[in-house]
């Protein structure tokens, strides 16, 4: 879906291929249970809720201003299946009934906690985390070791154009790392050991 479908403010948002990407690897059924967590403007929960129209979708999101963008498009879209809270992961998540996927945004430097919490409710919840920082990036690497995880780390590169004078100008675009962890598929479990292969993808 288009970013300009959304309403924005100053809180991030995923963007359209970066979330193209973060949704397909969540894999959503249509009865999906969905946390969106760091839910930021609401993109991913939106199109989550669209998708799983039997499921549905917790976006939590610790900004007041970003709880009000994402009830604001929920109006937009008419998404039914979809609360927001205003609240801290793991916490806010505590009184939520298990989930079968979960896409991580931002965590507030709590990520060992929210998938520990996770996958204390539902051991076999896919979970896609998206990372920017390069020590965001190294902080999941370590929790992945210690918990002995296996993970698929896909790095993807967007670049938009751009006009400047008469000619269209390719601008790179953070990159940004995407990881998924599925016990159910064998992604996951104290046995297996962590999958050091990090996959480039340019779009």
């Amino acid at each position: 879906m288009d970013d300009r479908y959304f309403i924005r403010g100053k809180i991030p948002m995923t963007k359209s291929e970066v979330r193209a990407v973060s949704l397909s690897k969540l894999e959503l059924e249509k009865d999906s249970v969905v946390y969106d967590i760091g839910a930021g403007t609401g993109s991913v929960a939106i199109e989550a809720a669209l998708y799983a129209r039997q499921g549905h979708v917790y976006a939590i999101e610790q900004k007041r201003e970003g709880c009000e963008l994402i009830r604001r498009n929920q109006e937009k879209f008419g998404v039914g299946n979809l609360t927001v809270l205003e609240g801290r992961a793991p916490k806010a998540l505590r009184e939520l009934p298990a989930p079968d996927r979960v896409f991580v945004g931002g965590s507030g430097g709590e990520l060992g906690g929210i998938l520990d919490l996770v996958w204390e409710k539902n051991p076999r919840a896919r979970a896609v985390v998206n990372v920017l920082a390069l020590e965001t990036l190294a902080a999941v690497w370590e929790y992945l070791e210690h918990r002995r995880l296996e993970a698929e780390i896909v790095s993807i590169q967007v670049s938009r154009a751009k006009k400047t004078g008469n000619y269209h100008l390719m601008q790179g675009q953070n990159p940004v790392y995407i990881i998924t962890v599925d016990p159910a598929a064998g992604w996951g479990g104290e046995e297996l050991t962590l999958n050091r292969e990090v996959r480039q993808c340019c779009i």
